[in-house]
């Protein structure tokens, strides 16, 4: 293994790690502001917030881990060759990841509106989402499972 593809993973590791913390933690805003009583406009103005902010650091942390990996993927050949269909359930869920990260945005953007019609019991499911999807994806790369 070169130093500049163990160099590559490690970043890899590192900002997927970090995107995912921030996958986490935004639908437990979304918990938190969904019981936000009516009139306690201070309370949502600060958890909102806090959502834009970790939105936009989250996206920001997106960018890198997706370069980094796409870098292990084209250049470094990761994941090539027979017996690899982990990689590509691996990508599959990744975009699975994406896509939950866009509906973050949608949420947020319901709560900024006055719109958001889901209770905080909703949002205790949704932010459970993630979870599932960083355990899923980190067994498929660390057993590297030969599924055919």
């Amino acid at each position: 293994m070169s130093n500049a593809y163990l160099w590559v993973k490690s970043l890899h590791i590192i900002f997927v790690a970090s995107w995912f913390a921030g996958l986490f933690y935004l639908p437990r805003l979304f918990v938190n502001l969904a019981m936000v009583p009516s009139d306690s406009h201070a309370e949502r103005e600060r958890l909102l917030l806090m959502a834009r902010k970790l939105y936009r650091f989250s996206s920001l942390l997106m960018v890198p881990a997706l370069v980094f990996g796409l870098t292990l993927w084209l250049y470094f050949g990761m994941g090539k060759g027979p017996g690899q269909i982990w990689l590509h359930i691996k990508l599959t869920l990744v975009l699975g990841a994406i896509g939950y990260h866009h509906v973050c945005r949608k949420l947020l953007r319901d709560f900024e509106g006055f719109q958001n019609r889901r209770s905080h019991r909703w949002y205790r499911v949704f932010n459970e989402v993630s979870v599932v999807l960083f355990a899923v994806i980190t067994f498929l790369v660390v057993l590297k499972p030969s599924l055919g």
